[in-house]
């Protein structure tokens, strides 16, 4: 990782929840700038880490900033801290902060790095943080973020948004660099939305790849997801200029595109006819387009807008439908124009 100069910023100590390897990814580059301490629910992998070994569990291999502090221990993680990163997923979101709620000071800003919608209640995981810990600054960073990437000092930008305009600065200057472009953006829908939906379009991509498909039908499916994305994005409330930014477009492309992309390679697996259930217990980490797919369908319905991408994933990864025909019925869906316009309003795929 490319050493980088400190630089001031309002936060004196960060507190980074969740050692996956892009929330490790986070701490590895704030630690040389700010004192940050790095949360594991495993405490062997805060045990590696606080001696030095790296995060051998998710990122084995690669070497840790000397002065990164890690802890098995969550209130004694986030106590003292002047912002908190969470970087759990998505279905340990809210139980992660409502555990360390009492330690978080009254003003402290949540920035959040999960991409994905709470199940049962289609939250984003800001609303999931405002409902925890009100009153709060609230943010995400977001983008086309491989961890090992940009753990490597490879070149990469970022989007972060966030309620408080100071919260998504703080953030700016802590983490930019001349290898790491951090951009700002006030459209905090907008930034949720495009990294929870690019997960099923990664799936849908995967399974293209593992059907043999082809290139042009990837590129059509991605470029057709990136339609149904921005239709339910706007109609929940983001700026479809967001969708076709770094946290929709950019992200997009990079889980589509890369082998090092866990929605892309399970969406692969189940293409080529391993069965689901093998394809998710064998992983260490979570792909977490498997359960947006869902979530996105029913969001989708409550505007009245048509995701059938969506609904073809969430048909193969809940309901055990062949790849193969959740395929066949995309390619045959009835003929629309592909752009709308003032006089033909086409929600379809």
């Amino acid at each position: 990782m490319t050493p980088r100069t400190p630089t001031r910023s309002k936060a004196h100590r960060v507190a980074v929840v969740g050692a996956g390897s892009w929330g490790t990814t986070v701490a590895a580059l704030l630690a040389p700038v700010v004192s940050t301490v790095l949360w594991s629910r495993r405490p062997e992998v805060a045990a590696d880490v606080a001696a030095g070994r790296g995060n051998r569990r998710y990122l084995d291999g690669h070497d840790l900033p000397t002065e990164l502090e890690a802890t098995d221990d969550l209130l004694a993680a986030v106590c003292g801290a002047d912002l908190v990163v969470a970087g759990v997923p998505t279905h340990g979101f809210r139980s992660t902060l409502t555990a360390a709620a009492t330690a978080i000071g009254a003003n402290v800003p949540i920035i959040s790095l999960a991409k994905g919608f709470e199940q049962g209640t289609g939250l984003r995981m800001s609303q999931v943080a405002a409902e925890v810990l009100p009153g709060r600054p609230i943010g995400v960073l977001t983008g086309p973020n491989l961890a090992t990437e940009i753990l490597e000092g490879r070149s990469a930008a970022s989007v972060v948004a966030a309620t408080d305009p100071a919260a998504a600065l703080t953030i700016q200057a802590l983490l930019a660099s001349d290898r790491l472009r951090i951009y700002t953006n006030d459209d905090l829908v907008g930034c949720e939305i495009g990294g929870a939906v690019k997960n099923i379009i990664a799936l849908a991509a995967g399974m293209a790849e593992g059907l043999n498909a082809g290139d042009n039908a990837r590129a059509a499916l991605i470029t057709r997801g990136l339609a149904e994305m921005t239709r339910l994005g706007v109609a929940l409330g983001a700026d479809f200029k967001t969708l076709a930014g770094l946290a929709g477009l950019g992200d997009t492309l990079a889980t589509c595109m890369s082998s090092q992309s866990r929605n892309r390679w399970v969406g692969e697996q189940v293409g080529r006819g391993v069965p689901t259930e093998e394809v998710l217990a064998g992983m260490e980490q979570v792909a977490e387009g498997v359960r947006t797919a869902g979530v996105a369908c029913q969001l989708a319905s409550k505007v009245n807008v048509e995701v059938p991408i969506a609904a073809g994933v969430r048909r193969v990864f809940e309901d055990g439908h062949s790849p193969v025909d959740v395929w066949s019925e995309l390619m045959a869906r009835r003929p629309v124009p592909e752009v709308e316009s003032a006089g033909h309003r086409s929600s379809e795929t």
